[in-house]
């Protein structure tokens, strides 16, 4: 099963990246390129434990939906979002957010298995894991930029720190 781990450094507050990480307006945001957009669940704001979202995107020329549901969560510390349904055979993410001198060390746990056996084990060798990497890589970049700017009270509808 691959295993794909990010470190990204980020100079905000944990509190900050840990609910831009869990808000449904960012992530539609940071997915544009996938025409990402919400078909079920929650449709506004910063997901808490227990809640679901369905996405709906285009990945390879293809539509597809993935619905995930916050597993688990401590805030500001961490949280975890399981697939409930989608094209995976099982996918997990874990968000870890380390206090640092300059801010926070956002650390992405994402791990996933494609099904049809051996070839979805190729597939996810040759394809996934590399493009998983860029997806999440560039959704990270969007959280950090949004972070360190200020452009978080945007996306989460706060005046102050």
């Amino acid at each position: 099963m691959p295993v794909i781990t990010l470190e990204t450094p980020i100079q905000a507050p944990a509190e900050i990246c840990y609910d831009l990480s869990l808000s449904v307006d960012l992530h539609q945001l940071s997915t544009a390129k996938t025409q990402e957009h919400i078909v079920d669940g929650v449709r506004k704001g910063v997901m808490k434990l227990g809640e679901t979202v369905t996405w709906r995107a285009k990945h390879f020329g293809i539509w597809q939906e993935l619905t995930t549901k916050i597993t688990e969560a401590r805030k500001p510390e961490y949280f975890v979002d399981e697939m409930q349904k989608g094209a995976f055979k099982y996918m997990r993410h874990e968000h870890h957010f380390i206090p640092t001198n300059e801010g926070v060390l956002m650390k992405d746990i994402f791990m996933f298995e494609s099904p049809l056996g051996v070839l979805g084990k190729i597939a996810d060798k040759l394809v996934l894991e590399n493009y998983m990497k860029g997806f999440l890589t560039e959704r990270n970049q969007c959280i950090k930029e949004m972070a360190e700017s200020g452009k978080w009270r945007e996306i989460l509808g706060r005046r102050k720190d």
